[in-house]
């Protein structure tokens, strides 16, 4: 009869790797129970009711939810102050939330259960006062015919026993110093206004960083006494802006003169970096919380769109005075008819009528949503300050596509987002942008456009400089851009916000007058006066 059980045994365990591996069952591998039954010599095998694994599984979902009553119920020989520790734990560690997971190897030879001593690792992830990740263990041993948790405080931390305790303590610091790019303290109440503005909405994006949340340290105690600092005090280091002075005072001395509200926004087209954020008056931060019809600037994307669906610069098109789409009247500014011209001349002179009748014609079934999304719009932004999303709503019908194709309906967007679209041309890629170091941000990969759209949006956009609505600004060499006149309110010929957005090497920008009417006359100057004081 012993051979008979010990083949039958024999046959129950897998073979062993070459290698040694981890017991599967820690203390008890299985209650072998032999029956005999007259002569047939029938034998049952009995094991331990569910698996090591699965009581842990099972402690550790239930001490996420602080269900301390089933975790008491999964452990072996309770102790009468359980509940207690695990309440002390919280509470003295400021845990707001807290998950715990079994630990899992990998690899061909992966070995979940338990090691020769019958301990199972999980990872701890608390947060609160002071985020705090690390790893624990806990032993599983048979009681019963069921696997239990063999449980002592260490289970809460490798290194906590009875008598001592993890406490959470606040620590004293310096204030955190906040830097342009080159260093330049400007936190401070002698940095311009709308730095200061920036500065603020920093740390409202950044809470932790400032308010002395990360000035704690987490530590093992016994009573009042420190035993052990098991995690430090957080950083105080100086946090580095994008922001460059220097473009930041062109853009200020820029906007001087400019009786209505306004803001300029400059960005490092190929990084995405904000180099400057001017709102003049101060107060409301229009350059990245303003929500406006973009007007023609929107172009840019229409004209993307339909390049990448094949129109050529050299395309021949209309650009009658006014044109009826979709039922309703469309027309350009001031009513001028350009009669019969190039598609980059009729960008150049910014042709409402041309790019409403190409867009119902070529654009419609979400094309130009589609495009607007590779441009940023309807995206959200997270570049280290509050800021809005640019808006493109799916057009309702054909006059809703034409009103969208040209910038106005229901599209909107601020200063920073179409000084992206600008970006996005000159660098090749649509980029998100930001004012803080790249670890700090969440996304800040690069969307690349097509290299058919880049190569033609860089004849359109000069072309408005040299030969369209922006010549008379006097922009230096090298310049591209978009006017923009996008119309608010009602009448024949209503007020109209002033656009001008562009680049010019490394350097992308855009420009907006609240009220200020036409592109051409107010914005673009602006612009102009911008990059000529650049350094």
């Amino acid at each position: 009869m012993a051979s008979q059980t010990g083949a039958l045994y024999g046959r129950l365990r897998p073979e062993e790797p070459r290698r040694r591996r981890r017991r599967r069952w820690p203390l008890v591998l299985a209650v072998l129970l032999v029956l005999v039954v007259a002569a047939g010599a029938t034998i049952w095998l009995l094991r331990t009711e569910g698996s090591p694994e699965q009581t842990t599984d099972e402690y550790l979902s239930a001490w996420s939810v602080k269900d301390y009553a089933k975790m008491r119920r999964l452990v072996a020989d309770p102790p009468t102050d359980f509940e207690a520790w695990h309440r002390r734990f919280s509470t003295d560690l400021k845990v707001e939330q807290a998950t715990f997971s079994r630990s899992r190897s990998t690899g061909p030879f992966a070995d979940d259960g338990p090691d020769d001593d019958g301990y199972l690792g999980f990872n701890v992830n608390l947060q609160g006062r002071r985020d705090w990740k690390y790893s624990s263990r806990l032993k599983v041993v048979e009681q019963d015919g069921a696997w239990k948790v063999a449980w002592t405080p260490a289970v809460l931390h490798p290194q906590l026993k009875k008598g001592l305790s993890l406490r959470l303590v606040a620590q004293k610091r310096d204030a955190v110093s906040v830097r342009a790019a080159d260093g330049t303290e400007i936190g401070g109440a002698d940095a311009p206004g709308s730095v200061q503005q920036l500065v603020e909405g920093i740390k409202q994006t950044y809470p932790d960083r400032f308010n002395g949340s990360g000035d704690s340290i987490i530590g093992l105690y016994k009573g009042d006494e420190l035993v052990e600092t098991l995690v430090k005090p957080g950083g105080t280091e100086p946090l580095t802006t994008t922001i460059d002075l220097k473009v930041h005072e062109a853009g200020a001395a820029a906007l001087e003169g400019v009786t209505k509200p306004a803001s300029l926004v400059a960005l490092r087209a190929s990084t995405g970096e904000m180099l400057a954020v001017v709102n003049k008056p101060g107060g409301f931060n229009r350059a990245l919380l303003g929500k406006y019809p973009p007007g023609s600037t929107f172009k840019v994307v229409t004209a993307s769109a339909l390049v990448a669906d094949g129109v050529e610069p050299a395309k021949t098109v209309t650009c009658p005075a006014e044109k009826n789409i979709g039922g309703f009247p469309f027309h350009n500014a001031g009513f001028k008819d350009y009669g019969t011209l190039s598609f980059q001349d009729a960008f150049a002179h910014s042709c409402n009528t041309t790019f409403g009748e190409m867009s119902v014609a070529e654009l419609n079934g979400g094309r130009l949503a589609e495009v607007a999304r590779s441009f940023g719009f309807g995206t959200a932004i997270n570049p280290g300050v509050p800021a809005v999303r640019a808006e493109f709503p799916d057009p309702k019908d054909d006059t809703d596509l034409a009103s969208a194709s040209i910038g106005q309906g229901r599209v909107l967007a601020s200063p920073l987002n179409m000084a992206s679209v600008a970006a996005a041309i000159a660098s090749g890629a649509w980029i998100p942008p930001r004012i803080v170091p790249k670890g700090m941000v969440s996304d800040d990969r690069p969307r690349p456009l097509e290299r058919g759209v880049v190569s033609a949006l860089r004849k359109l956009m000069p072309a408005v400089v040299t030969d369209g609505t922006a010549k008379a600004a006097h922009f230096p060499a090298g310049t591209a851009g978009k006017t923009g006149t996008a119309e608010y309110g009602s009448g024949k010929e209503p007020p109209a916000h002033s656009w001008f957005i562009g680049y010019k090497g490394d350097v992308a920008f855009a420009v907006v007058v609240e009220g200020g009417g036409a592109g051409s006359a107010v914005a673009a100057p602006v612009a102009a006066r911008f990059l000529t004081a650049l350094p």
